[in-house]
């Protein structure tokens, strides 16, 4: 089947040699880059990845061992496709969009070769709500009803690209997905049957009218990213970092707490039991937006390092594909890829089974290119149909050797993203969480949200945030001389940058992922957090100028109370008001001779 469902003539070649999940058939004749192929008794699922002569070869998604050549390889005539439509979210797919649950049930806890299942359920009915009427005019992206998939997700079903004219029919009630909803008649009088799913290929972008710079930041939760580097909605990342720096953490807090409609996450190539855990949390977490399960917005591809290399490969454009289609619908989107680095090794993989010429560090030349067009993906977009505007962000996590940022892969991405979360081994290993260093990280989406921030978050958010890293940047200058002839050397305004670097590091950087209380943070008591840290500063400053000590800044009891303002709750914010009066009131005591231990 084609991407508009109708129907296409096979064609059968045989195997005539075979390079691990490589093989090349002949008598093909007529196929074409990207088509599924079935090969052997087994009919293992397969894709043509080039075209030499008479020779085509073919990337095998499953294990290729007892093949031989001579047995046939049959084509479907049609691209590597995924199925869009209801019954996506809360699923868990293998990376050719399969679901695991059904493959459970059909072969037992391992997957057997050539399993075929579709990735939407065919036989369950889904209560359909009409939103256009006969005789409306409708174009490519319109909407023309809807299905209440979650009690979060309304899935949006749209007019397929390619399709326009005139609605001739249109019902209404329970349907599965395979059962026409609407029938539409074209300019030349053509009618095509409208159904609640469709097809696309993975490796093909989805179209829109237009995109726009991303201006609104996707809050997560995490301190050092919502407040020091942000990612805007539509805008895409990076974190690279070396093994046990805490990739997978972040990339989990941001699967969960972002104020994103709906989650993609792809484990490409990481070990089972972190995708395991994401299974067994998102059910039981709740969505801090809805209060519903998580996994209510949430799909998942699962193509970890014990399956096979080939499908790993597709596993990154399956699920940017499913991603594209709820941004069509008008969603904000995030997209979290676990470790594209993985995914390079694949392409690296099945580059050299093809014998291409390679690239850097074995890598095919092409890697680049490939890294771009998976980033090029994200977006801001005027939704195709007009009326809707949708986002969609990337974050992939880099896992380079040895934590090594000159690796081909790092390098290839930075290029293109325009958030760089660097983890740093050092950070880690002081148990210091997330391991994000502040000095080494940017974002280039600072600028584009700054109006965002001062409208909705504070008018000097941007200022404050800027005064904090002012301060750690001072505090970075300061420790080479810390080092050589210690701190008491340093000017008591010296030592108070030292003291409040400690602080926003400590009590404002530093956040504990499992502990439900700190887990996640909002972007109006970060603000309100930072603004205290900075005021502390600001007015132990001006005291220290006018002749106070900074030992008897040291030692004031507000101190503590600013160590665990993380633990304020949203209806106790008035607290930070207390802790603002109570920083003026006990570092004017230090001018006058008070004590406020």
């Amino acid at each position: 089947m084609d991407i508009k469902g109708t129907a296409v003539i096979s064609k059968s070649g045989r195997i005539k040699r075979i390079s691990g999940p490589v093989i090349v058939a002949e008598g093909l004749e007529g196929v074409q880059m990207n088509e599924v192929v079935r090969v052997g008794k087994a009919k293992l699922i397969g894709e043509v990845v080039e075209l030499a002569g008479k020779d085509v070869s073919i990337q095998v998604y499953e294990e290729t061992s007892g093949l031989r050549p001579g047995e046939e390889v049959e084509s479907s005539g049609s691209p590597l496709s995924v199925e869009l439509g209801p019954g996506l979210i809360g699923s868990i797919y293998d990376g050719i969009q399969r679901p695991l649950d059904i493959v459970m049930k059909k072969s037992g806890n391992f997957i057997k070769r050539g399993i075929a299942v579709y990735g939407l359920p065919k036989d369950k009915k889904w209560s359909f709500r009409p939103s256009v009427k006969k005789g409306d005019a409708v174009k490519p992206g319109n909407v023309i009803g809807s299905v209440k998939e979650t009690a979060i997700i309304e899935h949006k079903i749209m007019v397929p690209p390619g399709v326009e004219g005139i609605v001739h029919e249109i019902s209404s009630g329970e349907f599965t997905v395979e059962e026409e909803v609407a029938v539409i008649t074209g300019a030349d009088g053509s009618k095509t049957g409208i159904r609640m799913y469709t097809k696309w290929p993975v490796r093909l972008k989805r179209p829109y009218n237009r995109k726009f710079s991303p201006v609104e930041p996707l809050i997560s939760g995490q301190r050092v990213i919502d407040t020091f580097f942000p990612i805007a909605k539509g805008g895409v990342a990076c974190i690279p970092g070396p093994f046990g720096s805490g990739k997978t953490v972040v990339q989990q807090q941001l699967a969960k707490w972002t104020d994103a409609d709906v989650v993609v996450y792809i484990g490409c190539g990481e070990r089972g039991n972190e995708m395991t855990d994401v299974l067994q949390e998102f059910p039981e977490l709740e969505d801090p937006y809805s209060g519903e399960p998580l996994i209510k917005r949430t799909v998942l591809i699962a193509n970890t390092s014990n399956m096979p290399v080939a499908a790993r490969e597709a596993s990154i454009y399956t699920g940017t594909t499913i991603a594209e289609y709820f941004r069509d619908m008008g969603y904000k989107v995030a997209l979290m890829a676990d470790s594209t680095s993985r995914w390079a090794e694949a392409l690296r993989e099945m580059s050299g089974r093809l014998e291409e010429m390679p690239g850097e560090e074995g890598y095919p030349a092409y890697l680049a290119s490939r890294v771009a067009e998976f980033y090029e993906r994200g977006g801001r977009v005027e939704c195709l149909g007009g009326g809707r505007e949708g986002s969609l962000s990337i974050i992939g996590a880099v896992s380079p050797p040895g934590g090594d940022l000159s690796d081909p892969v790092v390098k290839n991405t930075l290029r293109v993203v325009k958030v760089f979360w660097g983890l740093d081994d050092d950070l880690s290993s002081q148990r210091h969480f997330p391991a994000i260093h502040w000095l080494r990280s940017y974002s280039l989406y600072l600028d584009n949200i700054n109006d965002y921030c001062a409208a909705n978050i504070g008018k000097d958010f941007t200022d404050i945030r800027n005064t904090a890293m002012s301060i750690l940047q001072k505090e970075e200058s300061l420790q080479e001389i810390v080092r050589l002839v210690g701190e008491e050397s340093l000017s008591d305004r010296d030592r108070q940058v030292m003291d409040t670097a400690k602080m926003i590091r400590e009590d404002f950087l530093q956040q504990h992922a499992f502990d439900p209380d700190e887990t996640y943070t909002p972007i109006g008591q970060q603000y309100r957090m930072l603004k205290s840290i900075i005021n502390f500063y600001d007015t132990a400053v001006s005291a220290i100028e006018e002749g106070s000590r900074f030992e008897n800044i040291t030692i004031l009891s507000v101190r503590e109370k600013i160590a665990r303002m993380k633990y304020i709750t949203k209806d106790r914010m008035g607290e930070f008001d207390d802790i603002d009066r109570e920083i003026k009131q006990q570092i004017k005591g230090t001018k006058d001779g008070s004590d406020n231990r």
